[in-house]
Order: C-alpha cells, then sequence, then structure tokens
C-alpha cells in the first residue's frame, strides 16, 4: 500500500496556526479599536506609575473627546511624529482654530517638554492607558530578533516532523468485524 506524503497535513497546520494568530491579532483591534493595542514603556519618564518594560493596553473607541486631565495616554510626538509617547494629560484646551489641544507630562519629568508634550492633537493620539501588565514587556525584549525568528522556526520544524513522522498512525484500515450483519458478536 502506498503512503501519503503528510506534506499538505503540516502546510494545512502552519495555516491554521497563521490564521488563528491573524484572527486574534484583527479581533484585538477590533475589541480596542487601535491598530495596535499593545505598548512597551521604554523610558523612565512616567516613574513610579510606569516602569520600563510594562505592557500597557490602549484603547482609542472615541476616547479623544472624553479625555480628562490625569489620564494617561499615548500619542504620537507631535514634533516630528517619529516617537510614540506615554504621558499623563496635563491640561486641556483649545487652539485658536476651536480644536482640542492637550498638554501632558511625564509623571518623573519637572515639566512639560514643548513639542513632545504639547501641542497634542487628536491627530496624534493613538489612546488611553487601560491596563498595565507590570514587567511583561521583558518578554519582548527575549524574543526579539534574530530569537523570535528561531523561536518560530523551532515550531513549525516541530509540527512538520510531528505530523510527517508518525507515518500514518491513525490512518491504518481497520480489520472487517467478524460479528454478524445483524451487529450481534459471533456466538462462541
Amino acid at each position: 500500500m502506498e503512503q501519503k506524503s503528510k506534506l499538505p497535513v503540516a502546510m494545512r497546520d502552519i495555516i491554521i496556526v497563521v490564521a488563528g494568530v491573524a484572527i486574534v491579532w484583527l479581533g484585538l483591534r477590533l475589541a480596542f479599536d487601535t491598530n495596535n493595542p499593545f505598548y512597551v514603556v521604554s523610558s523612565r519618564s512616567m516613574v513610579p506609575t510606569l516602569e520600563v518594560n510594562d505592557v500597557l493596553v490602549v484603547r482609542d473607541g472615541g476616547s479623544w473627546d472624553t479625555l480628562r486631565v490625569g489620564d494617561i495616554i499615548v500619542f504620537d510626538r507631535p514634533d516630528g511624529e517619529d516617537r510614540v509617547i506615554v504621558h499623563r494629560v496635563a491640561e486641556i484646551g483649545e487652539n485658536s482654530a476651536g480644536e482640542r489641544v492637550i498638554r501632558t507630562k511625564g509623571d518623573a519629568n519637572p515639566a512639560s517638554i514643548p513639542g513632545t508634550d504639547y501641542p497634542i492633537r487628536e491627530e496624534n493620539y493613538i489612546g488611553k492607558v487601560v491596563y498595565v501588565m507590570p514587567g511583561a514587556g521583558v518578554i519582548t525584549k527575549i524574543i526579539s530578533p534574530p530569537v523570535n525568528y528561531i523561536i518560530i522556526a523551532i515550531i513549525l520544524v516541530i509540527l512538520f516532523f510531528s505530523k510527517w513522522g508518525r507515518k500514518g498512525k491513525g490512518d491504518a484500515p481497520q480489520p472487517p468485524s467478524s460479528g454478524t450483519s445483524t451487529g450481534q458478536p459471533p456466538s462462541a
């Protein structure tokens, strides 16, 4: 009897894993109404409230209009938009065009920094911090490139060989039943 190749089974498993990750990621994006609901704190500007390597869960969901002084927000730096900043809302006002403008400040900073902490406009706003996972960002450092690629490759190899190495276990045809056509066991 010719054995079928297990490559299609391994490919199916890989596709299922990739699809599962994509569905979870899209689900999180929809649930938190932001492109990226997770951020890792990388500076000490919010100590003692937030420490380096804390993971922040961020939600937008139209929260720009309901922000209050004291909320911790994530935003693109207004001067150049080259960095993502996490600071506390210190003041809410309006500019000459009547647009809402926010000034923030890091808890550990002596004052707000022009071009970094203000003027924050809605187009700079990413979302409001809704949950903090203390220290969880260490994991992202451990599995950053190239380590994450190596881990993914090992998982894929294990999936491939675990399916391919079974050599059809469970696929063997079952011997015909020796019972009668009524489904009763044979009499001795």
